[in-house]
């Protein structure tokens, strides 16, 4: 049965364009699959204790052998991990946050790369593989190839080496850029190129159904 982990990370509940697009992704993926399954997370609303196994040693241990005090945060960990084995299709909204992702997908992302769990320790291959992948940003600015802070976007480049990790080497980004066109007046003069970017990111998620 088709299944969608639907993950959104925006620190705005309301007016998030990331959150927007998300849903707009999710209605879309329900309406093609009626009988299928959806895992919703919200890593602002109830964010993810930023890992605190001690060493890389403890975090490669069987279950039987891991140590009783790290109990709780081994199962926080589990959950997330079985979260992503289970669905097979994820849709996860990244606002760009100072050049990067934001803290909570931050803890999130080290916590699902796990030795011997989702990637195999000795030949480094990631285990979550056959997933289709879309990674929805909204970005204050644009940092287009070519634009002048093409350069200053760490967020993608470092999503898709970090995900690589797991397995996880097919990622669809769609970008919806300018995004503060309409709450700065500096940038006012954008406002039709962030209404543009939030269109096309728009009719890319409706033709991917």
């Amino acid at each position: 049965m088709a299944h969608l982990l639907h993950i959104d990370t925006s620190s705005r509940q309301e007016g998030s364009v990331s959150r927007e697009l998300t849903r707009a992704f999710a209605d879309a993926w329900t309406a093609a699959h009626p009988d299928g399954t959806v895992t919703y997370r919200d890593l602002a609303v109830n964010p993810v204790p930023y890992p605190d196994m001690p060493d890389l040693g403890t975090s490669t241990l069987p279950a039987g052998q891991r140590p009783e005090h790290l109990a709780d945060s081994f199962a926080i960990t589990d959950t997330l991990i079985e979260e992503l084995e289970a669905a097979d299709t994820y849709v996860i909204g990244a606002p760009m946050y100072n050049f990067m992702v934001s803290a909570s997908l931050k803890a999130w992302v080290d916590r699902i790369v796990l030795p011997g769990r989702t990637f195999d320790t000795e030949t480094r291959a990631g285990k979550l593989v056959d997933k289709d992948v879309t990674i929805i940003t909204s970005r204050g600015g644009s940092y287009a190839p070519g634009t002048p802070r093409a350069g200053f976007d760490f967020q993608e480049p470092w999503l898709r080496a970090a995900l690589g990790q797991v397995g996880l080497n097919d990622i669809r980004f769609i970008h919806a850029e300018m995004t503060l066109a309409k709450v700065m007046p500096k940038l006012a003069q954008f406002i039709p190129l962030a209404e543009e970017s939030y269109d096309k990111a728009l009719a890319t998620i409706q033709s991917l159904f």
